[in-house]
C-alpha cells in the first residue's frame, strides 16, 4: 500500500471525521450497543405514557437502593434519594463527594409523547356503533392516526375516590381501537383538501363498540352495553369519565428495521429515547464526584406548562432542598450546575431533502447530537448554548470515547421546534440540548438507530461521572 501523500495527511489533520459510528466502533462495543437496546424495546413496550415510564423509574430506582428523597434528613456522598412529582415526572438524585456548592450535574429529559387523550365527556352512539371523542395532545399529523391499531391507558378516578388504573391494548388477548377513514371510492374531494384539513380535529373518534346491549327496546343500547362492560370490569359508571385521565396510544409494539436489524421503530420515542438511557447512566454512575441530578419531565409536548412540566418550580425547589441539607444557598448552586436538555433531532431523511441543510443536520449511525440551538427562524425560544459549554461537553464525550455530531432541526425558515432547555436557562446555568437523531418524529412509529440510542446512554453517563 503506497504511503498516505500530503494532501490526504492534511485532510486527516484539518477535516472533521464525518466516518459513521459503525466505523469507528469495534465489534464488541456494537454487540453491547444492540444488547442496551434490548432493556430499552422492553421499556417502550411496558411504559407507553408519563405515567408509566414514571412509575418504572421509581421501582427500579427503589430496586438500585434509592429512598424517597425527605427534606428534613442529612444526606452524605453516595447517598441516593428520589422525588415522586404527582406520579407523572421523576427525579433521581445521587449525592458526590464534592461539596454541593460546586454544583450539580443534571441530565433531564421527557415522557410525554404526543397522543390522543379522551375528552371529559367521551362515550357517545351513532347509528349503533359505539365512539370516544378525542382532544390531540403535542404536534401531530391528524391523518397519520386513522386505520391504526389503538391501545387505552390511563387511570379514572371514582366518585369514592378510588383510583383505577387502565391499560387495555397491549396484551395479546386485549382488544384494540380504531379511528376510521374514508374509502377513495366515495371520497371523491380528498385531492382537493391539504393534508392539515384531511381530517379535522373533531373527527379522531375512535370506535369501541358495535353490539346492542340484549335487553327492552330502547335508544342508545350499544352505549349501554359498553358502559356495562366498563362497569363490570373496573367498577366504574359514565360519570367517572369527567375525572378520568385516559390516553390512546399505538398499540404497536416495538421491532427491530431492516435486515440488519440496526434500527428499532415504536411509538413514543419521542422522547422516551433520551429518557431510558439517562435514567440506567443515573444507576450506572457509581460514586459520582459531583451530585447528581436526572430528570424525567412531563408535559414538554405541550410547552411544559402545569406542575409536572420543567415550566413550573419543582426542578428549581428540589435543588433548593437538597442545597438546603447541607446548608448551602441554593441560588450560588443553581449558578455553578450544568445540564444536559436530552431531547432528539430531526434526523436527515433523504426522502425529504428539501427542508434540511446538509451541512448542518443530524444523521443516524452518527451518534449522538449536540444541537447548540433550537427554536425558529431568527432562534426565536431557545436559550443558545455558550461556546465554553458546548466545548466543555465536547471534550467530556471526547474523553469518554463517545461518538457525537452536531445538528439543527432543518433549515433556518422551515419551521423548528424546542425542548426544556429555555427553561433550565432561565433557572441561571448553563444547558446544552443533546440527544438522538430520529426519523418520522411525532408519528405514531418512529424511527431510531440502535447505536446512537447507546451513545444517548454513554454520553450521559460521562457527563454524570465527569471529574
Amino acid at each position: 500500500m503506497s504511503e498516505k501523500n500530503k494532501t490526504e495527511l492534511l485532510k486527516e489533520e484539518l477535516f472533521s471525521n464525518t466516518k459513521s459510528a459503525p466505523a469507528k466502533m469495534s465489534e464488541q462495543e456494537l454487540e453491547q450497543a444492540f444488547d442496551f437496546c434490548e432493556g430499552y424495546k422492553a421499556f417502550l413496550n411496558s411504559c407507553r405514557t408519563e405515567r408509566e415510564a414514571a412509575a418504572f423509574t421509581v421501582a427500579k430506582a427503589i430496586e438500585n437502593g434509592y429512598t424517597e428523597f425527605d427534606a428534613s434528613c442529612k444526606y452524605s456522598a453516595g447517598d441516593k434519594v428520589y422525588f415522586n412529582n404527582r406520579g407523572k415526572s421523576v427525579i433521581l438524585c445521587t449525592f458526590g463527594k464534592k461539596s454541593i456548592e460546586n454544583g450539580v450535574k443534571i441530565v433531564a429529559s421527557h415522557i410525554d409523547s404526543p397522543r390522543l387523550d379522551l375528552k371529559p365527556n367521551p362515550l357517545y352512539e351513532d347509528c349503533e356503533l359505539a365512539y370516544f371523542k378525542t382532544h390531540y395532545y403535542g404536534g401531530i399529523k391528524k391523518y397519520q392516526w386513522t386505520v391504526i391499531p389503538l391501545a387505552l391507558h390511563g387511570v379514572i378516578v371514582k366518585k369514592n375516590g378510588e383510583s383505577v388504573n387502565v391499560s387495555i391494548g397491549d396484551a395479546p388477548s386485549d382488544p384494540r381501537f380504531v379511528i376510521t377513514d374514508l374509502l377513495p371510492h366515495l371520497d371523491r374531494n380528498m385531492s382537493k383538501r391539504t393534508l392539515d384539513t384531511a381530517i379535522p380535529g373533531e373527527t379522531l373518534n375512535i370506535l369501541i363498540g358495535s353490539l346492542p346491549f340484549k335487553g327492552d327496546e330502547t335508544s342508545e343500547l350499544v352505549k349501554l352495553n359498553i358502559l356495562n362492560i366498563l362497569h363490570e370490569k373496573y367498577g366504574i359508571v359514565e360519570d367517572d369519565f369527567r375525572t378520568a385521565e385516559l390516553e390512546a396510544v399505538p398499540a404497536i409494539e416495538a421491532y427491530d428495521i431492516g435486515f440488519d436489524r440496526s434500527l428499532i421503530g415504536s411509538y413514543g420515542h419521542d422522547d422516551r429515547v433520551c429518557a431510558y438511557p439517562s435514567v440506567i447512566a443515573a444507576f450506572d454512575a457509581e460514586n459520582p464526584e459531583y451530585t447528581t441530578v436526572t430528570v424525567i419531565t412531563d408535559k414538554e409536548e405541550t410547552g411544559s406548562d402545569g406542575n409536572t412540566g420543567l415550566n413550573s418550580a419543582y426542578l428549581e425547589h428540589f435543588i433548593y432542598d437538597i442545597a438546603s441539607c447541607f446548608g448551602a444557598n441554593g441560588r450560588d448552586v443553581i449558578r455553578k450546575s450544568e445540564c444536559l436538555s436530552a431531547d432528539v433531532n430531526a434526523g436527515f431523511d433523504p426522502n425529504f431533502p428539501d427542508v434540511h441543510d446538509r451541512l448542518n443536520a443530524a444523521y443516524l449511525n452518527k451518534g449522538i447530537v449536540v444541537t447548540k440551538y433550537t427554536g425558529h427562524g431568527g432562534k426565536g425560544g431557545t436559550s443558545d448554548a455558550s461556546a465554553e459549554f458546548v466545548g466543555k461537553v465536547s471534550r467530556v464525550f471526547n474523553d469518554a470515547g463517545v461518538i457525537w455530531q452536531t445538528g439543527e432541526l432543518g433549515k433556518v425558515d422551515e419551521g423548528g421546534g424546542g425542548t426544556v432547555a429555555k427553561y433550565v436557562a432561565n433557572l441561571g446555568m448553563d444547558v446544552v440540548d443533546v440527544g438522538v437523531p430520529m426519523l418520522s418524529m411525532h408519528a405514531p412509529f418512529e424511527l431510531a438507530a440502535k447505536i446512537d440510542v447507546y451513545m444517548a446512554y454513554k454520553g450521559f453517563k460521562a457527563f454524570l461521572e465527569q471529574k
